[in-house]
């Protein structure tokens, strides 16, 4: 039961925020720009969160994919909290990296990854 709930919550947020950063939503344009990145480089960024959110979803059939791409998850979450510090962002702007990575990191403990 944790990992679905944990799969619908990634695959909710990072949907929604991949395509917002693929879209060049003026609010992700400025958050990009806050934090040293272009347009372009966010809307990779967004892509990844878009094939994260796919992999977590197809992640509830085939479980190994859905492992992958949290581990990429946790990854894009741990660079998001390092372009926050570098940039001197208010610690406001980092809750939303850690709680995901969170979530994402719950979703692999939930499916049995073990450090």
């Amino acid at each position: 039961m944790t990992v679905i709930l944990s799969a619908v919550v990634l695959v909710a947020a990072f949907a929604t925020l991949g395509t917002a950063k693929l879209a060049a939503h003026p609010a992700m344009v400025s958050r990009a720009e806050h934090v040293g990145f272009g347009a372009g480089s966010y809307r990779v960024i967004g892509s990844l969160e878009l094939a994260g959110a796919l992999g977590v979803l197809v992640g509830l059939a085939w479980r190994p994919l859905g492992i992958a791409a949290a581990l990429g998850l946790v990854a894009l979450m741990l660079g998001a909290v390092i372009a926050h510090l570098r940039a001197r962002a208010a610690i406001v702007e980092l809750a939303p990296a850690l709680l995901f990575g969170a979530v994402a990191v719950g979703y692999l403990v939930a499916s049995g990854v073990r450090p």
